[in-house]
């Protein structure tokens, strides 16, 4: 051998591939939280002979200091190790400690490595199982030790044959340290910021990253430390556009609940409490459906009425601070959004004067997102779920005092209103009798004529009971009228009226002039109907036209079925509206209205 290659120094190719396994494990923010130290000292010996690695309850991991392995399967292994200590596998105590047993040991490597599969880190080896069984160590441990441990989860650790984890005495000075609850929070962050950047709130998952802005930590802040709002927050999507705050008018925030979305403006300089206190506003006028629940009121008035409550409410939970100009009144805690519209509304020239985060004069509660249309969830069903979910969570946990309002708020919201079409059902109850109908031996029945010796009365409805138990129909023709609202309308109508023996309904059609189509047979009004007219919108000459026929019956309800696009209606007998999901009609209505989805 030459000299030159005397004087070469021999490459490490074990510590190589050891050195680049731990840099994987590192670059993985829950599993960097999870402080361990190695060692690989070539004459220790407590790693082990056949294995790759064992941990010890000292917080230290022992590596084969010759084994040579691929980077892939060292990051696996040391993945392995730190979740042993993350999930509390190897407790620290002081004194003589007793090791686990074989099932415990097993046990533990079998929940560890089906984390793994969710929570991949390198390659696992090729001999471990595909699958592992459901249930906690204790479980699976306590299992395995009435029925016998199967072999193919007998050597799912990481040394070999030997046992993978080993409980020490603990004899350091002061407290030690805590895996389990630093691998708990890290966790948490991480996911929480994977769920971020797969709605597009961050780029990074680097908790240091340039964006992490203030309005973002406290949505952090929701998602790992108060429950009641978490689900919502974590669901939830921060839009901080200068300039769309700008065209917009928002001087602090407003929110979309259609859109899920959250509008701040990032010139604003908040503290991260004044932060908190603006995204939970924000976060509660969304979830308790404060742009749906306003009806016919005022909308700027109604969400001048909301702040009232929403403030009142945080500021008792004490959730953040208050920023200075917000609405807040100590005479209206207790009281209802609807209850303070109430008595707010009588001063409307004060009340246009206040501010929402939003502005002056501008509702914080948005019609309509400020970008572009987007795919959205059943919101109603997350934002239901989001809250039931968190008071359950926030009661459990005994986190702090929450408003009587409040819970009874969140607690309406999770009962969800019934269907148009069953509270429909329930006005046929309620407005349109049932003809009786009358038995007569001047009718005989038709039973009778298998025993013609035994006399039986028939059963029939009179005329006169017929013509009391009608309804009448006015139909908005026009040509703004969607034809999908007419069928399902038209179809539901027909299924009431059917099962409740109505023979026939009066149909009025109405465009610009009425179209009286009389007296139509029930189960051709959703098959068989004509529609005549296709111009302007004017109802009142229809229900006009209802109001002086001879041969429709006083005391007979009449359905408006309209776009919402008509006149203001005065109707002098019972009545109610069929009407598109999301529309609102031009007028106070004194009779029930059903949307239609």
């Amino acid at each position: 051998m030459s000299r030159a290659g005397r004087g070469r120094k021999k490459r490490d190719l074990a510590g190589e591939a050891f050195a680049e396994g731990m840099r994987l494990v590192r670059a993985n923010p829950a599993l960097a939280a999870v402080a361990f130290s190695v060692c690989r000292d070539p004459e220790c010996t407590l790693a082990p002979r056949d294995g790759l690695l064992t941990v010890h309850s000292s917080g230290q991991v022992h590596a084969h200091p010759d084994r040579i392995a691929e980077p892939a399967l060292w990051a696996w292994s040391l993945a392995h190790a730190a979740l042993h200590l993350g999930f509390g596998h190897l407790p620290i105590a002081r004194g003589e400690r007793v090791q686990p047993d074989r099932h415990q040991l097993a046990a533990r490597c079998a929940v560890v490595n089906r984390f793994l599969l969710t929570f991949p880190i390198g390659r696992a080896p090729d001999h471990l199982p595909p699958a592992y069984p459901d249930g906690d160590e204790e479980q699976l441990a306590d299992r395995w030790r009435r029925t016998g441990l199967p072999p193919a989860y007998e050597h799912c650790g990481t040394a070999g044959g030997e046992p993978d984890q080993v409980l020490l005495a603990w004899e350091g000075p002061g407290s030690p340290h805590d895996w389990q609850l630093a691998f708990a929070t890290a966790l948490t962050r991480t996911v929480s910021a994977a769920m971020d950047m797969a709605g597009g709130r961050r780029d990074t998952l680097d908790d240091e990253a340039p964006g992490k802005r203030p309005w973002e930590r406290a949505l952090a802040w929701f998602i790992t430390s108060y429950p009641l709002l978490g689900g919502i927050a974590a669901g939830i999507k921060l839009v901080a556009d200068a300039e769309l705050a700008r065209a917009h008018g928002i001087s602090v925030a407003a929110v979309n609940a259609e859109a899920g979305e959250i509008y701040v403006n990032p010139l604003r300089t908040f503290e991260d409490e004044e932060w908190r206190f603006v995204l939970a506003h924000e976060m509660l006028h969304a979830a308790l459906r404060h742009g749906d629940r306003r009806g016919t009121r005022d909308p700027y008035l109604f969400n001048v009425a909301c702040d009232y409550v929403v403030n009142g409410w945080l500021r008792e939970m004490q959730v953040g601070t208050m920023p200075e100009g917000l609405l807040y009144d100590r005479a209206l805690e207790g009281l209802s959004a609807e209850e303070v519209y109430d008595r707010i509304a009588g001063d409307l020239r004060r009340m246009r004067r206040l501010s929402t985060l939003r502005g002056k004069g501008a509702g914080d509660i948005l019609g309509a997102p400020l970008g572009p249309p987007g795919h959205y969830t059943d919101l109603d069903g997350f934002y239901r779920r989001g809250l039931a979910q968190g008071l359950d969570l926030h009661e459990r946990q005994e986190r702090g005092y929450l408003p009587g309002g409040l819970v009874e708020d969140i607690r309406a919201l999770s009962h969800p209103p019934l269907p148009w079409d069953a509270r429909l059902a329930r006005w046929f109850d309620e407005f349109v009798p049932r003809p009786e109908p009358v038995r007569s031996y001047a009718r005989p029945s038709r039973r009778q004529s298998s025993t013609p010796d035994i006399p039986r009365a028939g059963r029939y409805f009179p005329p006169e009971e017929i013509a009391r138990c009608t309804f009448g129909v006015v139909l908005d023709t026009s040509g703004s009228m969607d034809r999908t609202l007419l069928g399902k309308a038209l179809g539901a109508i027909a299924s009431y009226a059917e099962a409740r023996d109505v023979p026939a309904a009066r149909v009025v059609f109405c465009d610009a002039a009425p179209h009286d189509a009389g007296y139509v047979p029930v189960t051709e009004i959703a098959g068989r109907v004509r529609v005549h007219g296709r111009g302007g919108t004017v109802l009142q000459p229809g229900i006009d036209l209802l109001h002086r026929a001879d041969d429709f019956p006083r005391g007979a309800p009449v359905l408006v079925i309209t776009d919402g696009y008509c006149d203001t209606l005065r109707v002098r007998r019972e009545h109610a509206y069929l009407i598109p999901q999301g529309r609102q009609l031009p007028f106070t209505p004194r009779g029930p209205v059903f949307r239609v989805r």
